[in-house]
Order: structure tokens, then sequence, then C-alpha cells
């Protein structure tokens, strides 16, 4: 019994610390170090495919990441070094990318997630340079909406000046999250990380905010934000947090948001995201969605997946395995919502 407590004791530690590296964005260092970001010596950051009529790029905003087990929680040790060895991983790190979605449809550029900015790390920021990339600045977006309130997610909305780093566009947030971590104080006593990380994490997202806060458009899960973009609720992972539909004709992109965090641990096995608020009801909301996908072969985009994020989910016996797409060079008018088939 002795040695069953103090195994379980040096779990949660782990644990913690993992948590808190996660929070942080410093883990990792000798794998992830943050080098000052040239785009000259760079790899592409933008990837453009099509949803039927719709115009869609991915646009990389860099990377975060931290232990493994952050991601995987309730994973026995020896399986989730086994599995990350046989899909060639370390060990002890594992990258998440930041995939945004720009969508132009009805005239409008639409923004999907903001990104981390250096929120959570040095190795984000990148959306504003991939943006340049295809020609466009902050200024060209219409809209940025917001799946949940997580730095990841929110960090770039606030410029280096502190002003508006998207001057003309509409913020739209979930109106659960906002509620919970911009209008009052949240409770963060769930993630198994000091206090000070708590606090940290809880500023990174009022600051981020601070910007937009007095114009912000408040929407509920299930909402459509304007024609072919509609949202899921997807609550668990945070109280309102959504999913997104890309949708136009016969042709549909689910953007699975944080149902999961990394195809290797959270699909092709069936381990749990330790950064989720509520677990049971993540665990509905990501069976829901993923069996929704996998039922009618949609194509997925996941926000932490590996560049540029787009593939497909299959059913299996112990769960769901990623079918990565096929790397496209170019677009041509047959291939019109063909991007991820």
């Amino acid at each position: 019994m002795h040695d069953l407590m103090g195994c379980r004791r040096r779990t949660a530690l782990t644990a913690m610390a993992g948590a808190t590296s996660f929070l942080s964005g410093r883990s990792g260092a000798r794998r992830a170090v943050a080098q000052p970001f040239d785009p000259a010596a760079s790899n592409a950051g933008h990837y453009r495919f099509r949803v039927g009529e719709i115009a869609a790029t991915v646009l990389s905003d860099g990377l975060i990441g931290g232990p493994p087990r952050v991601y995987a929680i309730d994973a026995p040790e020896d399986e989730l070094r086994n599995a990350l060895r046989d899909a060639f991983l370390p060990t002890d790190h594992l990258t998440l990318n930041l995939n945004t979605l720009l969508i132009e449809t009805g005239g409008r550029r639409i923004l999907l997630e903001a990104g981390a900015g250096q929120t959570m790390g040095l190795n984000g920021s990148r959306l504003f340079a991939n943006l340049a990339a295809i020609g466009l600045t902050p200024a060209d977006i219409d809209a940025v909406v917001i799946s949940h309130m997580h730095p990841d997610h929110v960090g770039n909305l606030r410029a280096a000046d502190g002003g508006r780093a998207f001057p003309r566009a509409t913020i739209f947030a979930p109106r659960a999250d906002w509620a919970f971590f911009v209008s009052g104080q949240p409770d963060l006593s769930y993630m198994p990380v000091p206090d000070d990380f708590r606090r940290r994490f809880a500023a990174a997202i009022k600051r981020s905010v601070e910007p937009v806060a007095a114009g912000v458009e408040l929407y509920e899960g299930g909402a459509e934000i304007l024609p072919g973009l509609a949202t899921i609720a997807a609550p668990g992972h945070t109280p309102g947090m959504a999913a997104f539909l890309v949708h136009s004709g016969a042709d549909q992109l689910l953007l699975t948001t944080d149902l999961a965090y990394h195809p290797v641990v959270n699909l092709d096995r069936p381990w749990r995201p330790g950064p989720d608020r509520d677990p049971g009801a993540a665990l509905v909301a990501r069976r829901s969605l993923f069996d929704r996908a996998a039922a009618d072969r949609m194509p997925v985009l996941g926000f932490h997946y590996p560049f540029p994020g787009l593939g497909r989910l299959r059913k299996t016996d112990a769960g769901y395995a990623w079918v990565p797409a096929a790397w496209q060079f170019r677009l041509s008018e047959t291939q019109t919502g063909q991007a991820t088939r």
C-alpha cells in the first residue's frame, strides 16, 4: 500500500510539472528552443484549399508544447512511452501546432482562432508573417471567431502596442467562456498547477482580450455566425467551447478546436487531455463530433495537429484513427472542395 501511494504521489507530481510547462510554454527547451522568427529561413506556414465555393487557408501561428503526460493524463506510463516511440516522436516533449483558419466567403475574410502570440512561449506569434506571405495585413480581416478563451486561442487579439491587432475585425467569442474567464475571476483550481501559474494563465486571457472587450459579439454554441460558418456546442474543455463547421453546398469541414491535442495520444489512443475542465462533458462532446466526422467521412481540421492539420477520422475498435490529407501543391477548378479527399 505504501508503494502504491508513493507511485500515485509521483504520478501527480509529474502531471503537475507537465501542466506547469503547458501553461508557461517553457517545456522541452532543447527540442523546441525559441529562435528569432525569420520568414525567409522558414518553411511555408500557410496552406490553401477550398470547401465548395469557400476559399480557405490554414495559417500557422507557430508552436507550443510540453510533456506528453499533460495531453494524455490517464495514459499508463509504459503505453504512453511506447505509443510515442512507435510514432517516432520524443518521449519527453510533445509539440503542438497552432493552426488558425482563414476563410473567404461573401466578400468577407474571417479568421477562425486568433492564435497564441507569445502568451504561451516564444515559438508562437507567426500568424502575422504568414498573413503577409499571402498578401494580407491584419486590417484585411473582417471578423475573428474564437472557439474558447484559452490564451493560445486569443493571444494575438492584442497588438504589441496594447491596441487591437485586427483593427477592423468584429470579434466573436462564446458567451459562457466570456462569463467564466473574462467577466469574473475564474476558478482554475481544476488545473493541477501552482497558484502563480493559474494567476498568469487568467491574466494572459484578460490582457489579450482587453483591447476588444468593448465591442465583442458573444454567441451561443449552435449559432450560425454567417452563411457558411456554423458553431457547434462542445463544452467540457471549457464551459462554452465550440467546434466550427464550414460548409458550402455539399462540402463541409469540421474544426475540432481543442477536443483533442495530438492524433497519437488522443485519437489513435483514447487518452484524456489534462486541461479539460469537465472531463465527462468533454468526453461526450469528443465522441459525438468524432463519430459524426467518421460516419460522414467529413474532412477535419485539428487546431493543434501537425501542420496543416487536415485529414479524416476513421472509427476503430479502440476509438479512432487519424488519416492525414494528401498534400496538394496546386488547386484547379476541378479540385474545388477536394482539398482533403
